[in-house]
């Protein structure tokens, strides 16, 4: 079995799942697992993790996101993008200064309401299931933080933005809402990720380029998912007692509260979370 982490470029048409599928068939193994969701019509940046490097998806997952969005004003769908049915066509009577003006009241901290045909469940059952039934439930608004959004291009009825998001932001929506706010109406029509947090899409592989033989030269190691953290490289009594699962003392945090560890010969040993009413280095997860 082989641990890493790959970063993918989707291509347009398949889903994630399908994604990695077709990864378990080229590593011939079935531990493999992605961070995070891109919708089919969606290319881009997808990170896929194998082996043990699935159980620091979580990391990766919390990354800030960067999208490069094309909406087309007039037409509102029921999936809010490209692959729905149309419910509501309106005549785009707006000007690049009105989208600008429109725009900045989605910078920032702001409230989103998910899509109907989403994976967030009710009550158990995935909403894009009882969309598919015909049923609507009123979901609540969850916060997200849209850290910089930029119009690249006005082309009427279409405009192009660039969007770098918190975590859970349904560029969907963003859409939608942007239509209702000029009045006319808008779906999402094209969607690449350019960015998942260190994870760029130049330096991303695209899937049909992916063979066993190229798998060993492309695969990251699993600690490419901590970059962000602060590292430590212990000596052996230190890696000891982190291999054991037991607490080390150490320098608080400068902010963010987790590290990654490194043993003498420079081997990846741990993830390690700080525990200020202790004041020591607690091993979360071992990898050693």
């Amino acid at each position: 079995m082989v641990d890493g982490i790959l970063n993918l470029n989707k291509p347009q048409g398949m889903t994630s799942h399908d994604v990695v599928d077709r990864v378990r068939a080229v590593a011939r193994q079935r531990r493999v697992g992605h961070a995070g969701t891109l919708d089919p019509m969606a290319t881009g940046v997808l990170l896929v993790c194998l082996g043990r490097a699935t159980r620091l998806a979580e990391y990766l997952m919390a990354s800030p996101k960067i999208y490069r969005a094309r909406i087309r004003l007039g037409t509102a769908t029921d999936t809010y993008d490209a692959e729905g049915r149309v419910v509501e066509e309106r005549p785009v009577r707006v000007d690049r200064q009105e989208v600008e003006a429109a725009l900045e009241r989605f910078r920032g901290r702001i409230l989103q309401v998910p899509p109907m045909y989403s994976a967030i469940k009710h009550k158990g059952q995935p909403l894009y299931r009882l969309a598919r039934q015909g049923i609507t439930v009123e979901r609540e608004p969850r916060p997200v933080e849209i850290y910089d959004l930029r119009l690249i291009r006005w082309e009427p009825p279409d405009l192009t933005v660039e969007v770098t998001c918190s975590p859970g932001t349904y560029i969907r929506s963003l859409a939608h809402d942007l239509g209702q706010a000029l009045g006319c109406g808008a779906h999402l029509a094209g969607l690449v990720r350019l960015a998942s947090g260190d994870f760029r899409l130049e330096d991303a592989i695209p899937l049909d380029e992916l063979t066993p033989e190229r798998l060993p030269e492309v695969l990251l190691p699993p600690d490419a998912a901590l970059r962000r953290f602060p590292a430590f490289h212990l000596d052996e009594g230190a890696a000891r007692a982190v291999r054991s699962g037991r607490a080390i003392a150490g320098p608080p945090p400068d902010g963010e509260p987790l590290a990654r560890a490194y043993g003498p010969d420079g081997s990846f040993l741990a993830v390690l979370e700080y525990r200020p009413d202790r004041r020591v280095w607690h091993p979360r997860k071992v990898f050693a």
